[in-house]
């Protein structure tokens, strides 16, 4: 009943008028202690005046906290407002009262329900500390009653060294964490089996879904020093079979004051568990090329664009232009820029393969370095309309390239993808066409131009993993193209990194690729996340196999056949060495192909495979054209052995 009355009742409308209630018998009790206090604790005062003037009291009271509505708050949330809210009733109260007496003293009435003004000061002190201090007396033992009422949250700490030790501290001195800690786990032989802090330590072995159960454990907190992230994705990947919520220590450099918070323990995400380890980038040169330059980031709206900014804004450059047609998320950027006090940049709404608004700008700006990150990259869009693929990566990005060479600018750094290498897409054709281009410019100007591959990148729009959360919160299914489906991914901070990296130890005509660490099956991706979510695979989430999509690839690929790499001083870096090809033909195929308005999209597409001759569409209405280049190449090689004979 107490439970009930304290979980349930506190708050429900009915609880409000309790509290009022109880406030007002406070108000009551307050007044009479006032008239002792006054008559020094001796019962002389006159009875028949003090009984006529505790309903004006009530009532006042009543009216006065029901002004302020200081009976509103809720009892387990009491706070400062509460507190002020008190402070307004009762001095609504002293006002009253204060008239009340004023009046009967100017026109002699109402001498019956004036109480002394030396009962009314003192009345006013202690309603104000009473009923204050009952709010947080309440909320205390409410507090209390819940925690003891709760039932408790059986835990296990993955590893028993200083940082599990630490852990176990910070949860057990923790008021409002009802936790139990029945044990440790750690795969040091030499503590399985020992105690500490009364505590049984067990090997990863050990635990089964079937201990698991019998422990009745609901989390398990992996709290290793400094662990690696492929260390971590090994124990995760052990523990997310099991029917428990996975949670994880930041590092120790992220705990408040030196001290562990029990809030800063995170559920593991999806992106600690893509077994691979980041990339750092420790380059002092690179503050030396940033100072002092002009530097324009085409796509400054887009999740690695606005990522690239960002980066570049702790930089002493001399002026940083942002760039993007998407002009709501631009703003964002802009305002963004603005909290963080960024200066010295301006914001230019364009689109890129508008030639004189981008002349105009490069006209404006004495510009030293680009970053290039503009471009249309959803394959399955791309794949239906290749005349604004074109319109956008090949010949918007040609525009900003000739204006760069045009311009004199140093450097020239483009974002490129994987799927330019061996291309089965529209979106994939027109990066390797731009990436084409930019080796033909390099060969004739000042300008270095330099490109950069990677692959899939976390969190940024149409990324897979933000796709697959809606769907789960949605309730399901996770749509899936094809099973044995895999990419690479890293983080939207390691990519820019990356580029800019690219962008000082470039010289020209270089493609950066980096070390993207294991591919990661999109299947078996899918499934983690629905475990991760506290949910189970098929049972409360199903996954459902839709088919690869006009364009798409089963496995990508960051190196071509025809292509090598040599290393570079980072071995997370290196340069992808293309055979050569005849620049001059190359870069007309590229300008013939820029000239858009008579074509249709076959025609187009035509064109790109001339150009990208490694360029074959899978899952593809365009797949006839490579049926009819296949042919027309066998019925030459036919011809040249008749003619042989």
């Amino acid at each position: 009943m107490l439970k009930s009355f304290f979980l349930k009742g506190a708050n429900t409308a009915v609880s409000r008028w309790v509290v009022l209630l109880i406030d007002v018998s406070i108000v009551l009790q307050m007044f009479f202690l006032s008239y002792l206090i006054r008559f020094n604790f001796v019962l002389n005062f006159e009875n028949q005046h003090f009984i006529f003037q505790i309903p004006v009291i009530a009532t006042v009271a009543l009216i006065s906290f029901l002004i302020v509505g200081s009976y509103k708050g809720t009892i387990r949330h009491t706070g400062i407002r509460d507190a002020i809210n008190i402070f307004y009733g009762v001095t609504i109260l002293l006002i009253i009262m204060v008239l009340i007496i004023l009046i009967h003293r100017e026109f002699g009435i109402l001498d019956r329900f004036a109480p002394p003004l030396s009962v009314v000061i003192p009345h006013f002190l202690l309603n104000l500390i009473v009923l204050i201090a009952s709010r947080f007396v309440f909320k205390g033992l409410v507090s209390r009653i819940v925690t003891d009422y709760k039932p408790s949250k059986n835990i296990l700490i993955y590893g028993a060294g200083d940082s599990g030790m630490l852990t176990y501290a910070a949860i057990i001195n923790d008021l409002n964490n009802n936790a139990n800690i029945v044990g440790f786990i750690d795969d040091d032989k030499k503590k399985k089996g020992k105690k500490y802090n009364r505590v049984k330590v067990y090997s990863s072995e050990q635990i089964t879904k079937e201990i698991i159960e019998d422990l009745n454990i609901k989390e398990i907190i992996v709290s290793i020093h400094n662990i690696k992230p492929f260390v971590l994705f090994e124990i995760v990947d052990k523990l997310i079979p099991l029917p428990v919520k996975v949670k994880v220590v930041p590092p120790v450099d992220q705990w408040i004051d030196g001290d562990l918070n029990v809030g800063q323990l995170t559920e593991v995400k999806i992106e600690d568990l893509l077994n691979r380890t980041p990339i750092k980038i420790n380059n002092p040169i690179l503050q030396k090329e940033l100072d002092g330059k002009v530097i324009l980031i085409t796509g400054a709206a887009g999740s690695i664009g606005s990522e690239i900014a960002h980066q570049v804004g702790n930089y002493k450059y001399k002026q940083l232009i942002l760039l993007d047609q998407a002009e709501s998320d631009l703003y964002n950027v802009q305002q963004s820029f603005h909290r963080k006090k960024f200066k010295n940049f301006a914001v230019e709404v364009a689109d890129i393969s508008n030639t004189k608004r981008m002349a105009s700008i490069f006209s404006n700006y004495k510009i030293d370095i680009i970053f290039h990150a503009a471009a249309y990259k959803h394959v399955p869009l791309m794949e239906d309309n290749p005349y604004e693929a074109v319109r956008v990566n090949v010949f918007g990005t040609r525009t900003v390239m000739d204006l760069a060479s045009k311009n004199r600018v140093e450097k020239f750094v483009m974002v490129s993808t994987d799927k330019a290498v061996n291309p089965t897409n529209v979106m994939g054709a027109t990066k390797r066409v731009a990436e084409v281009y930019a080796n033909c410019l390099n060969n004739e100007g000042r300008t270095k131009f330099i490109t950069t591959r990677f692959g899939n990148v976390l969190g940024s729009n149409g990324s897979v993993i933000p796709l697959f959360k809606k769907q789960i919160a949605e309730g399901g299914p996770i749509q899936v193209t094809h099973k044995e489906i895999t990419r690479y991914f890293m983080t939207i901070s390691e990519a820019c990194s990356l580029v800019l990296e690219a962008g000082v130890m470039g010289k020209g005509g270089e493609i950066y690729v980096f070390d993207m660490g294991e591919s990661v099956k999109i299947f078996d991706l899918a499934k983690k996340m629905i475990h991760l979510s506290g949910l189970k695979y098929p049972d409360d989430i199903d996954i459902k196999i839709i088919g690869l999509r006009p364009g798409e690839k089963l496995y990508e690929e960051l190196l071509s056949n025809e292509e090598n790499t040599v290393p570079t001083y980072n071995e997370k870096i290196m340069i992808a060495k293309v055979d050569p090809v005849d620049y001059k033909v190359m870069k007309n195929k590229i300008i013939e192909l820029s000239k858009l308005d008579n074509m249709d999209k076959f025609e187009i597409v035509t064109k790109m495979k001339s150009i990208v001759t490694e360029y074959i569409s899978n899952n593809s209405e365009y797949e006839s054209l490579d049926v009819k280049v296949s042919t027309e190449e066998s019925n030459q090689t036919s011809s040249k052995v008749r003619n042989l004979h």
